[in-house]
């Protein structure tokens, strides 16, 4: 199994574009969101540490989340390629995804990172629209509703969640290039960074190629 990273700023379409790609046989997602709330429930022994972090209000150490990790790298034997989504975040945590793939004898193939200008970032998040009752999601400009301000699924009312206005989407761009920037240079500097322009439309033709190269 090989792992490829996916890095991005909010906004960039991370999530949405592993989505798709995990349609296609071998290829399988993985959120360290989705797979921490999956964990907890579950109960399993990482879940269990991070549960306990969590009620007590604390951010999950990032040895718990690799833990996390070590438990589902081999879960799927029909996994070729493994999306990384939400780990690393920073220099320390790769360093830690390092140390665990080599552990586990598996290859990090490369970091894929969707550029996508800061103004069109904040374009994108604050006109996004949320279901409050069924979670589905719209955006005002890109994906809108059938019925301006009603849900397709269910009906209800969107809402514009409070971390989406632009002042806070600019603040959320600020500390992801704290954060990640110096992460970016780490996998550049090791030949494994391949940035593809995500800001227009027909990205997963991008992708697909950029992954092809990953693996050639």
């Amino acid at each position: 199994m090989n792992v490829v990273i996916l890095l991005g700023a909010p906004g960039s379409g991370k999530g949405t574009l592993a989505a798709e790609l995990a349609r296609v046989p071998g290829i399988r997602h993985l959120s360290t969101g989705d797979l921490l709330r999956a964990a907890v429930k579950a109960g399993t022994p990482a879940g269990l540490k991070a549960k306990a972090y969590m009620e007590a209000g604390n951010l999950v150490p990032d040895a718990v989340i690799a833990e996390l990790l070590a438990e589902n790298l081999d879960a799927d034997p029909d996994t070729h390629v493994l999306l990384l989504d939400g780990f690393p975040r920073n220099v320390a945590q790769a360093d830690i995804l390092a140390d665990l793939l080599a552990r586990k004898g598996v290859r990090l193939r490369g970091a894929l990172l969707l550029e996508v200008p800061d103004d069109v970032l904040v374009a994108r998040i604050a006109g996004r629209r949320v279901c409050p009752a069924c979670s589905a999601t719209f955006n005002v400009a890109t994906l809108p509703p059938k019925v301006e301000g009603v849900c397709d699924a269910c009906g209800a009312a969107l809402v514009t969640r409070k971390d989406d206005d632009p002042a806070t989407v600019r603040h959320r761009l600020q500390v992801y290039a704290e954060q990640t920037f110096p992460l970016i240079d780490y996998y550049r500097q090791r030949g494994l960074l391949h940035a593809v322009d995500a800001s227009g439309h027909d990205l997963e033709p991008k992708i697909e190629a950029a992954l092809r190269k990953i693996h050639d």
